[in-house]
Formats: structure tokens, C-alpha cells, sequence
């Protein structure tokens, strides 16, 4: 959206239509970031937790297994908390020893929920780089 505004044509800087395509694109995005923090709402879940539910219903999706939606809400929940309790230390990108400690709690609390019910190392990859990217760029 950016890059059209500034690629306009020089006799178009002042023209509404432009402008307003602009300013109506910024509303939706407004309007669109709002829906999205409050997406999780309906599930009892916060935004972060919703990042995790998200991420674990598309492998799912992408794997093509089936995994009760109830389960789905409460393992969210639970990465979550793992990742909070782990990113508590500010050098942990840097530290081989925590980035193991996340993998392992991650391992039992996914075995815990029998997620997946298959065995798929690439669902365990990204279900670790979504951790890792949480916590990278999470808010404190």
C-alpha cells in the first residue's frame, strides 16, 4: 500500500481518488488489526495464546489430521505458558541450553495432548520456530 502511494504518477500527488484509496485501505487495516486482537476472545484466549491456536490448527490443516477443538484451545494455552516462562531470560536466542530446555517442554506437553496424532517431525520443526518467533518478537 505504501509503495503505491509514493510509485503515484507526479500528476496524481494531489488527485482525492488516490488519497482516498489511501486513507480507505488504512481504515480496513485499522479495523482489521482490531478484529484480529479480539479473534481469540470467543475461544477464551488471549492474542498470544490465539498465535499458538492458529499456528497449531493450520498444521493440522496442512498435515491433514483431525484434533478436537477443545484440546486445541488448552495445549494453545499451555505452549504459551512454556514459551512466557522461558523467554523470561533475555539471552535465550544466545543460549544453547535454554533453546533445548523450550524443545523438551515443548516435546512432553505436545506428547501430553497427543499432538500430533501422527508422527511428523516437520509438525515438531515448526511448532519450535513458531516458539522461537514468538519469543523474539514478543511484547513484554
Amino acid at each position: 500500500m505504501v509503495e503505491r502511494y509514493n510509485e503515484r504518477k507526479e500528476e496524481s500527488i494531489l488527485v482525492s481518488d488516490v488519497l482516498d484509496e489511501l486513507s480507505e485501505t488504512m481504515t480496513d487495516m485499522i479495523y482489521d488489526v482490531k478484529t484480529e486482537k479480539s479473534s481469540g476472545d470467543e475461544l477464551g484466549i488471549d492474542i498470544q495464546e490465539k498465535a499458538f491456536y492458529d499456528a497449531l490448527k493450520s498444521l493440522a490443516i496442512k498435515y491433514d489430521f483431525d484434533y478436537p477443538e477443545d484440546k486445541l484451545i488448552a495445549l494453545a494455552k499451555a505452549v504459551k505458558v512454556i514459551v512466557d516462562d522461558r523467554a523470561k531470560l533475555t539471552d535465550w536466542s544466545q543460549r544453547d541450553d535454554i533453546k533445548a530446555e523450550l524443545k523438551v517442554a515443548l516435546i512432553l506437553v505436545l506428547a501430553k495432548f497427543g499432538y500430533p496424532p501422527i508422527s511428523r517431525d516437520e509438525v515438531y520443526k515448526e511448532i519450535f520456530e513458531q516458539a522461537e518467533n514468538f519469543k523474539k518478537h514478543r511484547v513484554v
